[in-house]
């Protein structure tokens, strides 16, 4: 990467820096991740993400360790849904995998080599008995023994720990209030401790890049409807979607702001997904991220990095900040996750019954999904409203978009007098205008 692109991308990436500061993350990953050696890279991620001040709760898997010892001891692996049927050999196993699993995790997390991303690193980790599980019972008329689901999670005893900066590791293994272990599955711990701390983001690191559609085109961002849609339409998605994404849908239906699926399998993947506007995975939300709302002062610099540009270049009249801030209640914004990417005015002339539509901006990486046809009838629904019969623009570059959408062009005489008295014959703008139907 050039030096102008780090900064560039550095800069970018400060909201998220700035919003993403004493915000609580679940991470979960499967045993694999630890096995292949993907665990290594993730903990500079991980180490970064903790030095900008994320609380962070990470959850390990152990499958494919439990199946190397299970396999070890020659005994019969057995599974009902997905569900492995826990006997008292196997969750031997069980917790020997996840001891081991756990160790190399802290080791990993240990680390703070000179001239590597973990150098100065001082992460101190806090594992324990934070989830409290009962037996999963007979299903289907089959007892599943130890396997267990989660009955409690800790809340207060993790959040003590966060607070006092540490990251907390928890395994698939709970504890009963009778001293039994049981086995639990690695999404059930995720989500349920997700849902229990009101996390911000629980991420799942799986084997690939996130819920596709039949194409294979990658679905980055679902509402919880739109999740279960998909997975009532595609019966037969891949196996690690199959299993997170009703994970995801009830994290975000149960409290939790935003649920992550995202590729373990691509390096800085965790930084890719939090800290650019695209991400690289699927990110799944209750509702809608966009939001139509109108402007209010605290909005000034987010319009104002959206119109600078095309002042600069000439597409629109300067109005300078001062203006602005006099102006933003004339102003409506059009919000994808908390980003401003679209903005339009309106100047009513009630003696005419005639409105101004100026100022309809959408950032360039978002001119997709007809965004500006929603500000445009967000304006006429509100013009409605007001009893104008007759919406005008004035524009230089972008005739056809309006004619197009029912603009009619028009002379400078059929302006309301108060604005025509304001028209700029030297930007010569042309004058569309369309009839309001109620």
């Amino acid at each position: 990467m050039q030096a102008d692109e780090f900064v560039q991308s550095f800069r970018l990436a400060a909201p998220y820096i700035h919003a993403f500061r004493g915000r609580t993350f679940v991470i979960a990953l499967g045993g694999e991740v630890v096995r292949d050696g993907k665990f290594a890279t993730i903990t500079h991620d991980i180490n970064l993400l903790t030095s900008l001040g994320v609380r962070l709760v990470v959850v390990h898997g152990a499958r494919p360790q439990i199946e190397a010892r299970t396999a070890e001891r020659g005994l019969e692996t057995r599974y009902h849904h997905g569900l492995r049927i826990t006997d008292a050999q196997t969750l031997e196993c069980v917790i020997q995998a996840v001891g081991q699993v756990r160790v190399e995790i802290e080791s990993w997390l240990s680390m703070g080599l000179a001239n590597s991303p973990m150098a100065n690193a001082d992460i101190r980790v806090s594992a324990g008995n934070f989830i409290t599980a009962q037996p999963m019972g007979i299903r289907d008329g089959l007892d599943l023994m130890y396997t267990g689901e989660v009955r409690k999670v800790d809340t207060t005893a993790i959040r003590y720990r966060l607070d006092d900066g540490e990251l907390v590791l928890l395994s698939t293994l709970g504890y009963s209030p009778t001293g039994e272990v049981f086995n639990v599955p690695l999404e059930d711990v995720a989500t349920s401790a997700a849902i229990a701390l009101r996390a911000d983001k629980l991420i799942f690191l799986l084997g690939q890049q996130g819920v596709e559609d039949l194409a294979g085109e990658l679905l980055t961002e679902l509402t919880a409807l739109q999740a279960d849609q998909f997975l009532s339409t595609h019966p037969h998605p891949h196996e690690d979607i199959r299993l997170y994404l009703p994970c995801a849908i009830k994290a975000v239906r149960s409290g939790v702001a935003r649920a992550h699926l995202v590729s373990h399998h691509v390096d800085g993947a965790l930084l890719k997904e939090l800290f650019t506007h695209d991400g690289i995975g699927t990110m799944v939300s209750r509702d809608s991220l966009e939001t139509m709302r109108e402007a209010t002062i605290d909005d000034v610099g987010g319009v104002l990095a959206l119109i600078e540009p095309l002042e600069d270049d000439g597409v629109l009249v300067k109005r300078g900040r001062e203006l602005l801030e006099r102006e933003i209640h004339r102003y409506s914004v059009l919000e994808h996750d908390s980003k401003i990417v679209g903005c339009v005015a309106m100047y009513p002339f009630p003696q005419s019954h005639m409105a101004e539509m100026a100022c309809l901006v959408i950032h360039p990486d978002y001119r997709d999904a007809n965004r500006g046809e929603q500000l445009l009838k967000h304006i006429e629904q509100h013009a409605r409203s007001l009893g104008v019969r007759e919406l005008f623009v004035l524009t230089t570059r972008t005739a056809h978009w309006f004619v197009e959408r029912g603009f009619v062009l028009a002379t400078v005489d059929a302006l309301p007098m108060e604005r025509k008295q304001l028209y700029n014959y030297q930007r010569r703008s042309k004058v569309f205008i369309k009839q309001l139907r109620n």
